[in-house]
C-alpha cells in the first residue's frame, strides 16, 4: 500500500514539474493529427478578406480565404472556418476556439504583448475617400472638425485620433461606413486601402483623394506558446511569396501594387516584433473621461427614449382599450409587431432602411426614435395590465357621478394603473439602460462601444469591462432605489385598526 501511495507521488510531483505532461501534443501536431486547422475570421467584416459567396451564401470566399487555402494545402491538411466577432479575435484565440485569427489583423505592439504574429502576408495603407461632389477635403489635415468614420480598433482610428479634432465614428462593420458617407452622414471615410479598393472604388458617388497614407501589416495571429506553429506558418509564407502564389492572390482580388514588394525582404523571417514601434503602457486612469463620456451618452439615450415609449405606450394602451374596431386593430399590431421582431433588425430598418424612402436620420435621432418606439410596445401592456386591474366598479362609479370617460381615467383610474406599473417600468428602464448598447450598429458611441473600441485597441478588457460594469450598476442602482421610494409615497396609508385611507 505505501509503495502505491509513493509511486503516486513521484508520478504526480512528473507530471507537475515537467514542462509538458507526457500527453501533451503542440498544436502543430495537433493539427496534422485531426488532419484540419482551425481558422478564425469574422465573415461579416465584409470583402474583399472573407465574406460569403454571392452566388452560393454557404461558402466563404475573399483573398484570406485563397490564403487559408494556400496554406492549408502546403501543410497537408484542410481548413475548417471559425466564425468570430472581429474585435475579439485575440481573447478568442487565446481561449482555444481555433489555431490561427486571420482577418486584416494589424501587427501592433499591444498586440505583440499577447500573441505571436507571422511573418507579414500583406503590406497596407490607408486611403481616403469622400463624396465625389464635396471638394473640401484633400488630405488629413482637411478631416479636422469633419465627421470621418473608420473601423473600430483599426490603426485607421489611431491616425484619426491623432490628428485631433476630429469628430470619429466608429463602426464595426466595413459596409456601413461608406453607406453613410453616399448619404451625407458622413464627410469622410479612412480606412485600409483593400476594404476603399472593394467597397468605394466601383461606387460612383465616392472618390479616393490623396496618396496611400502611412504603412502597417497584417499577420497571422497565433498562441504564444505556439512557437512549432508560427515557424510552421512562416516557412509556407515564404514558400507562397518566393513562388509567386501570394502574388496570383493578390492580382485576382485586385490588391497587388508596389507595396507588396517588401514581402519578399521577409524570406530571412524577419522578427515582427521588429516591424512596429514600441508604444508605452497607457496608464488605465488616463481611458476614464472617454468611458464618463460614453455613460453620459448612455444616459441621455436612455432617459429621451424613455419618455418617447412612456407617452406613446400610454396612447397605444387607450386605443387599445377604448378606441375603436380601427384602433383597436393599430394598437394590437403595433404592439405585436414591436414585441415579435428583434430590436437590431428594428434599428437597421429606421437608420440604413428609411433613405431608401427618402427619409434619412442621423445617428442620435435614429437610436431614439428605434428604442423609444420598441420600448412603447412593452409599456403599453404595463399599462394595459394596470389599467385593468381596478375593479370595473370604480368607472362606473365616475360615470354615475356624472364624470366624462375621460375625466374618470385621468382622475380616477390612471393614477392607480401607473402605480400598480411602476415596478415593470422600473425595469423597463434599467433593461433600456443595457439595450443601449444596441445602438453602436448605427454608429452611436455610447457607454458599450467606448468600452469595445478601447479594449480592442489595448486588448485590457478585463480592467476596462470592469469599470464599465461599475459605471452600469451605478447608473441602474438610483433607479431602483428612486421607484422604491415613488412606490411608497403612492401606496396608499394603512389605518392602525385595518383598511386603508
Amino acid at each position: 500500500m505505501k509503495k502505491n501511495i509513493v509511486l503516486l507521488i513521484i508520478l504526480i510531483v512528473f507530471t507537475v514539474y515537467t514542462k509538458k505532461p507526457l500527453h501533451a501534443v503542440n498544436t502543430l501536431d495537433k493539427i496534422k493529427q485531426r488532419g484540419y486547422l482551425l481558422w478564425g475570421t469574422d465573415a461579416e467584416g465584409g470583402a474583399p478578406y472573407a465574406f460569403p459567396d454571392p452566388n452560393n451564401p454557404d461558402k466563404l470566399i475573399g483573398f484570406e480565404i485563397d490564403l487559408a487555402e494556400a496554406i492549408s494545402k502546403e501543410l497537408g491538411v484542410k481548413v475548417k472556418y471559425v466564425q468570430n466577432a472581429w474585435d475579439s479575435l485575440i481573447p478568442a484565440l487565446e481561449r482555444g476556439d481555433f489555431d490561427l485569427a486571420v482577418n486584416g489583423i494589424e501587427i501592433t505592439e499591444e498586440r505583440l504583448k499577447r500573441v505571436l504574429f507571422s511573418i507579414p502576408y500583406y503590406i497596407y495603407s490607408e486611403q481616403l475617400v469622400v463624396r465625389k461632389d464635396d471638394d473640401r477635403i484633400h488630405n488629413l489635415e482637411d478631416l479636422k472638425g469633419k465627421k470621418v468614420g473608420t473601423l473600430q480598433g483599426a490603426v485607421a482610428q489611431e491616425i484619426l485620433e491623432n490628428i485631433g479634432g476630429v469628430i470619429i465614428k466608429n463602426y464595426s462593420g466595413v459596409v456601413e461606413p461608406y453607406e453613410d458617407l453616399a448619404l451625407g452622414r458622413l464627410d469622410a471615410v479612412f480606412l485600409d486601402y483593400p476594404i476603399a479598393a472593394y467597397y468605394a472604388k466601383p461606387n460612383s458617388k465616392l472618390k479616393f483623394v490623396g496618396p496611400l497614407i502611412a504603412e502597417g501589416y497584417y499577420g497571422i495571429a497565433i498562441r504564444k506558446d505556439d512557437r512549432e506553429l508560427k515557424e510552421e506558418i512562416d516557412r509556407v509564407l515564404i514558400k507562397l511569396i518566393k513562388s509567386g502564389e501570394l502574388k496570383k492572390i493578390y492580382e485576382k482580388w485586385g490588391l497587388w501594387n508596389d507595396k507588396q514588394q517588401k514581402l519578399y525582404q521577409y524570406e530571412n523571417k524577419t522578427s515582427s516584433e521588429k516591424i512596429v514601434e514600441k508604444v508605452r503602457e497607457t496608464p488605465l486612469f488616463s481611458f476614464f473621461p472617454a468611458l464618463i463620456k460614453g455613460a453620459i451618452i448612455t444616459i441621455g439615450l436612455s432617459i429621451s427614449s424613455m419618455i418617447v415609449a412612456i407617452i406613446l405606450g400610454l396612447i397605444l394602451s387607450l386605443s387599445k382599450l377604448y378606441g375603436n374596431i380601427f384602433t383597436r386593430f393599430l394598437s394590437t399590431a403595433y404592439i405585436e409587431f414591436f414585441r415579435g421582431t428583434p430590436l437590431l433588425i428594428q434599428l437597421y430598418i429606421i437608420y440604413f432602411g428609411l433613405p431608401n424612402i427618402g427619409i434619412t436620420l442621423n445617428p442620435v435621432s435614429a437610436a431614439i426614435i428605434g428604442l423609444g418606439l420598441n420600448y412603447a410596445a412593452y409599456e403599453a401592456e404595463l399599462y394595459r395590465a394596470g389599467i385593468l386591474a381596478i375593479p370595473k366598479g370604480q368607472m362606473e362609479a365616475a360615470l354615475s357621478l356624472g364624470m366624462t370617460r375621460r375625466l374618470a381615467l385621468r382622475r380616477i383610474i390612471l393614477p392607480q394603473a401607473i402605480k400598480i406599473a411602476i415596478p415593470g417600468i422600473t425595469n423597463d428602464f434599467i433593461a433600456l439602460f443595457k439595450d443601449t448598447s444596441l445602438v453602436s450598429v448605427i454608429a452611436m458611441v455610447e457607454l458599450t462601444k467606448t468600452y469595445t473600441i478601447l479594449a480592442a485597441n489595448t486588448l485590457r478588457y478585463f480592467e476596462l469591462g470592469l469599470i464599465v460594469a461599475i459605471l452600469y450598476f451605478g447608473m441602474s442602482y438610483p433607479i431602483s432605489i428612486l421607484a422604491k421610494k415613488l412606490e411608497d409615497k403612492l401606496s396608499p396609508v394603512p389605518f392602525k385598526g385595518g383598511g386603508h385611507l
